[in-house]
């Protein structure tokens, strides 16, 4: 998965007049005219996997093209506590000013990415694959969701015109999962596929007289999940969702769901700590 250029760009752009305001850093202005060289290095203060070296470089050379931005490890690789990520060369100004939103940039994914990383380990022994969602933060989500696939993990849904996922208010506005996926029969594009949220076995069971290909298994205990298993007579692709932690991933993935996705990726993984030091 990559970022377009014409994507990233804007978002680099409002994070830096986000942070310059009306009259820039008023700190770093006084080495502005400077002609002062300095040779500066982010490193990582955990073991994490990194993510958002080019919106890193991209912030840099939006300050200053002539910032050489040298990246020591890609995007997706599994890094120690104190390995160097980037060397950064050029006008001491540049360099200060653009400090904290290159570093913004690269805690916030590198964390969504080390947190994908550490689930996606815990559950390699399962066919289950993780999936981000959109409970992203406004405006970022393009890049949250790279961030989980730097980490290993897959992504559901990009938006809302990606495909169907009939959820619980749409069976309440409808009246019904039959109600629901009638009227969607009747409005969906050609070759959209549906998916149905379901909270009970019984739900579970009405999709399955239905036919419906994808279904979520909404807060379910394994021992729900297991069951539905035991009735998925249309081999119906399975994922699994709502609260799932550290805590109780392993369960949900031995049972043996195809999918399991999981919010808090994007919305509450903490940053990863790196540092950025003048040498």
């Amino acid at each position: 998965m990559n970022i377009p250029n014409h994507i990233l760009s804007p978002l680099v752009e409002n994070a830096l007049n986000e942070d310059f305001g009306s009259f820039g850093d008023l700190t770093s202005i006084s080495f502005q005219d400077s002609d002062k060289e300095l040779t500066a290095s982010i490193s990582s203060n955990q073991d994490g996997v990194i993510s958002g070296l080019l919106c890193a470089k991209m912030v840099f050379n939006k300050i200053d093209n002539t910032l050489n931005f040298m990246p020591q490890v890609k995007d997706a690789d599994f890094v120690k506590s104190g390995t160097e990520i980037a060397k950064i060369q050029g006008n001491a100004y540049s360099i200060l000013a653009g400090e904290r939103t290159a570093l913004n940039f690269l805690g916030h994914l590198s964390g969504i990415s080390s947190e994908t990383y550490k689930l996606v380990q815990m559950i390699s022994d399962t066919k289950a694959l993780i999936l981000s969602t959109r409970k992203t933060t406004p405006g970022l989500r393009v890049l949250e969701k790279y961030a989980v696939k730097c980490g290993g993990g897959q992504n559901h849904r990009f938006g809302l015109d990606y495909g169907i996922l009939i959820k619980d208010n749409h069976i309440k506005a409808a009246g019904s999962i039959s109600k629901a996926v009638e009227l969607t029969l009747n409005n969906k594009p050609y070759l959209s596929e549906i998916e149905v949220e379901v909270d009970t076995v019984e739900q579970f069971k009405e999709c399955q007289e239905l036919g419906i290909k994808y279904i979520l298994l909404d807060n379910m205990t394994p021992e729900q999940i297991e069951e539905c298993i035991k009735y998925n007579k249309n081999n119906s692709v399975l994922e699994a969702s709502g609260g799932i932690t550290s805590n109780t991933i392993q369960g949900i993935a031995r049972t043996g769901v195809n999918y399991i996705s999981i919010g808090r990726l994007t919305h509450s993984s903490p940053a990863l700590d790196l540092s950025l030091h003048i040498l």
